[in-house]
């Protein structure tokens, strides 16, 4: 029995090696598999995609910004992966961002909350020497100390631009609250406090609007509102919003493009953020918050479920409906006048690309000529742009 065991194994121990190295080589395969599609780096490049109307500015614009209309070239390995440049910029940002130095302001609020923002002043003259100043709307839950916002206004005082940054109600963690109420999707009081104080403080300056993410729906929302808004604004740069929460409802609870996590995630930012106020917002007499609303947020796996449970009752609304409806500014930027340019990437994990329609519609079919504050057309060349991105480039974070 024994020596028949041995010719056993010497029979079958010489196919083994041959056997590993398969299993070695099908491992390999499928890791590089993995890699090449979890990378993109089988996708194309090209130029970004431009929908605008044929006018002399535009064409102005397109002749001085040549890499409006070259081919995106990303960084080898990871150029081509939305999540990983996501990622990287993110670690690598914090390691290599500027620090300017701003002063904080401080503005009180009609219904108590105290509104801050910090105010960068230019490092030189302006090309056109013209006192120009950047009013900034970060992204959700954002804030003037962010490494892409500290990125952005360095590189803007250097070209000679004041900025003024908002810091969202309740997102700076050594700043208290003053009133059981906090940033929403679409508030723009402390956006139009800080502006108003500009105009105030440099009447001969001029202004240009700026918002990220969250910050653009804001933004535009805020010029959109009222025709007022426009006077002194030379445009408007939005850049990776998404348009209407409501149509971004049902994309952001789907798995594609991670898209999921990234809501898991977010809300989890969120969920430390209200709870880091918890006195403020539950504690108050004046709040409109309950025990049970603070159950469910603990609770709460998704932003949507916190802005049904939270955000939606600061301001009263009834439902989530209402308030994605109230708060987008998808029915308020067919009101701008003033030269508009909204940017997205086309492999944006967040922002789905249904929504890019919005802007790719009211670049064809909105860019005519508003009525002014006194009721005669304008006559400023209206601007309404709208430029995809062919891959994710390092222009901002949520």
């Amino acid at each position: 029995m024994s020596a028949q065991l041995e010719a056993d194994v010497r029979t079958i121990s010489p196919e083994m090696p041959a056997m590993f190295d398969g299993m070695k080589l099908a491992a390999v395969a499928t890791v590089l598999y993995v890699i090449v599609r979890s990378l993109n780096l089988k996708c194309p490049t090209a130029a970004p995609d431009i929908t605008c109307q044929d006018t002399p500015l535009n064409r102005y614009l397109l002749k001085s910004c040549p890499i409006l209309t070259k081919e995106y070239i990303p960084p080898l390995l990871w150029g081509k992966s939305g999540h990983l440049q996501t990622a990287l910029y993110g670690k690598m940002g914090r390691v290599k961002s500027p620090k300017p130095c701003g002063l904080r302001k401080y503005l009180p609020m009609p219904d108590g909350a105290t509104a801050t923002f910090d105010l960068f002043e230019p490092q030189g003259v302006h090309s056109t020497g013209d006192d120009i100043t950047m009013v900034i709307c970060p992204g959700i839950g954002n804030h003037s100390e962010k490494h892409y916002i500290r990125t952005f206004v360095d590189y803007s005082q250097k070209q000679g631009y004041r900025c003024a940054v908002l810091n969202h109600l309740g997102a700076l963690p050594n700043i208290e609250l003053t009133s059981p109420r906090m940033f929403t999707y679409g508030c723009t009081w402390e956006f139009s406090a800080m502006v108003g104080y500009i105009i105030r403080t440099f009447p001969q300056t001029q202004l240009i609007v700026v918002g990220f993410s969250l910050g653009g729906n804001i933004a535009c929302k805020y010029l959109g509102e009222n025709l007022a808004n426009q006077e002194r604004v030379l445009c408007c740069v939005s850049v990776c919003q998404g348009y209407s929460a409501l149509r971004a409802q049902e994309t952001f609870l789907q798995w594609g493009q991670c898209r999921r996590l990234y809501n898991f995630l977010m809300a989890d930012n969120m969920k430390k953020i209200i709870l880091s106020h918890r006195a403020s917002l539950f504690g108050m007499s004046s709040s409109n918050m309950e025990a049970a609303d603070l159950s469910r947020l603990y609770t709460a796996t998704s932003l949507m479920q916190i802005d049904d449970n939270i955000m939606r009752k600061f301001h009263g609304h009834n439902s989530l409906k209402e308030y994605y409806e109230k708060e987008s500014c998808v029915h308020y930027i067919h009101n701008i006048s003033v030269p508009l340019l909204l940017m997205n990437s086309s492999d944006d994990p967040l922002v789905h690309q249904s929504l890019l329609t919005i802007p790719r519609t009211l670049a064809d079919y909105c860019c005519q000529l508003l009525p002014s504050a006194s009721g005669e057309r304008s006559n400023r060349e209206p601007l309404l742009t709208s430029l995809t991105a062919s891959h994710k480039e390092n222009i901002g974070h949520r």
